[in-house]
C-alpha cells in the first residue's frame, strides 16, 4: 500500500476544501431525528449535490463524480474536517445504493439513484422485526406474489430514520415453504406513503424518535419494486450488511474527527486528568489511525480487484468499541457538565459529548450485534469450531 497521494488526489482535496468551506452552514442543524431537523438535513444533501458532492463514488449519470476509493477517503477528510452535518441519507447512498449498483436493474439505477443523490428521496432500514433482530433468518414479514404486484402483511421494528423518510428497503418471506429459514427471502423496496403502511415513532434515549416500528396491512407494492433475484433476498442482504460492516458507513475520518476532539479536551482540562484517562484517550487516538491505516489497505484491496468477506465483522466490532471507549473517556472528562441536554445550550461542547455517547452505545447492536460479529470471526475468519 502506498500512502503518498497523487497530484490529481492532493488537487481533488484542495477543490472538496474549497467548496465545503464556502458551503457548509456556519451554525449546527437541529437532530435529523426531529421533523425539523430532518428537512434541515434534507436541504443539506441537496445543497451537496450543487456540487456533485452527494457520493463522491457514483458514476456521473446518477449524480456522482466517478472518484475510487481513495478519493472518497480524502473526501470524507475533508468532510469531516469541515464539521459538516450528519448524512441523514446514509441508510440510503452508503448502504442501499452500492447493493443496487450490484443486484439492481438498469431501470431501478436510473429511478431511484439520482432521486438519492438529490435528497428528494430519503430510505429507511427494514429488516428487524420483534421476533427477528441480529438473526434475519427468522423473518416472518410476508410479502405474496399476485401477478405484477407483492402484498405485504406483518411488522419491521427498530427501522433507522423510518419516522420522516419517503421509503424502506427490506427483507420479506416470499415463499413461506423454503427448507430452510434463510431461504424465500426476498429484498423489496416500500414506499412509506402506500395505503396500509403505518409508521409508529420509538423514542431513544435522547427522547427523540430516531426509530420507528412499521406496520404493513395488505400492502400493494409493484414487482419492479423487487432488488434482486425472487427468494434469494438473504445473499442481496448480505451483501447490504457487507456495506454496513466494512468500509463505507463509518469513514476513519469520523473516529479521527472525535479522537481530534478528544485530545482538545484533554488539553483544556490538563491539570485534572487522571493518568488512567489520559491513558484511554491515546488509546483511542490511536486505535482512530490504526482503523484509518486499515481501512486504507482494505481500500486499495479492493481497487487492485481484490474482495472483502466475512473480515467485515472485524471492522464493525472495531469501530463500535472505538466510538464507544471515545464517548465514555470525554463524558468522564466532561464531568457534571455531561448530564446536561444539548437544548440547554447549543454552545455546551460537554452536551455534544453526552448525545454522541448515548448514540455510540447502539454501535455494537446494529448491523448485528458484536455478540454475532464474534461468532462470525471465529468461525468464518479464524477458522475455529462452531
Amino acid at each position: 500500500m502506498d500512502l503518498s497521494y497523487t497530484d490529481e488526489q492532493k488537487a481533488f482535496r484542495q477543490e472538496a476544501k474549497a467548496w465545503l468551506a464556502e458551503h457548509v452552514p456556519t451554525s449546527r442543524l437541529a437532530s435529523f431525528d426531529t421533523e425539523a431537523g430532518f428537512e434541515q438535513h434534507r436541504q443539506w444533501e441537496r445543497t451537496l449535490h450543487t456540487g456533485n458532492y452527494g457520493m463522491v463514488t457514483w458514476p456521473t449519470e446518477y449524480g456522482g463524480r466517478g472518484c475510487d476509493l481513495i478519493e472518497w477517503l480524502i473526501f470524507e477528510e475533508e468532510y469531516y474536517a469541515a464539521d459538516a452535518p450528519g448524512r441523514v441519507s446514509q441508510n440510503g447512498i452508503f448502504l442501499l445504493a452500492p447493493t443496487m449498483m450490484e443486484y439492481g436493474t438498469d431501470e431501478q439505477k436510473e429511478r431511484y439513484l439520482p432521486a438519492m443523490a438529490r435528497g428528494d428521496e430519503i430510505w429507511a432500514q427494514a429488516w428487524s422485526e420483534p421476533g427477528a433482530g441480529s438473526d434475519m433468518a427468522a423473518i416472518r414479514c410476508k410479502a405474496e406474489r399476485n401477478g405484477d404486484t407483492y402484498v405485504i402483511n406483518g411488522q419491521k421494528i427498530w427501522s433507522s430514520r423510518a419516522v420522516f423518510a419517503d421509503w424502506c428497503f427490506g427483507l420479506f418471506r416470499t415463499d413461506t415453504g423454503a427448507e430452510k429459514p434463510h431461504q424465500g427471502l426476498s429484498m423489496i423496496l416500500v414506499p412509506l406513503s402506500l395505503s396500509g403502511v403505518t409508521v409508529r415513532p420509538i423514542r431513544q434515549l435522547d427522547g427523540d424518535p430516531g426509530f420507528a416500528e412499521i406496520f404493513f396491512d395488505n400492502v400493494e407494492v409493484p414487482a419492479f419494486n423487487l432488488l434482486g433475484p425472487e427468494h434469494q433476498g438473504w445473499g442481496v442482504a448480505m451483501a447490504t450488511a457487507g456495506f454496513e460492516r466494512g468500509l463505507m458507513l463509518r469513514s476513519p475520518a469520523r473516529f479521527q474527527k472525535t479522537a481530534e476532539r478528544l485530545v482538545s479536551l484533554v488539553r483544556r482540562r490538563a491539570g485534572s486528568v487522571s493518568a488512567a484517562t489520559r491513558s484511554a484517550v491515546v488509546q483511542a487516538w490511536m486505535d482512530a489511525e490504526a482503523y484509518c491505516y486499515s481501512t486504507y489497505a482494505t481500500a486499495s484491496k479492493l481497487m487492485a480487484g481484490g474482495k472483502v468477506g466475512p473480515e467485515t465483522s472485524c471492522n464493525m466490532f472495531f469501530w463500535s468499541e472505538l466510538d464507544k471507549s471515545m464517548h465514555r473517556a470525554a463524558v468522564s472528562l466532561c464531568g457534571a457538565a455531561a448530564e446536561l441536554e444539548e437544548d440547554l445550550d447549543e454552545s455546551l461542547d460537554a452536551a455534544r459529548w453526552l448525545d454522541g455517547y448515548m448514540f455510540s452505545l447502539a454501535g455494537p447492536i446494529y448491523a448485528g450485534s458484536n455478540e454475532i460479529q464474534r461468532n462470525i470471526i471465529s468461525e468464518r475468519v479464524l477458522g475455529l469450531p462452531r
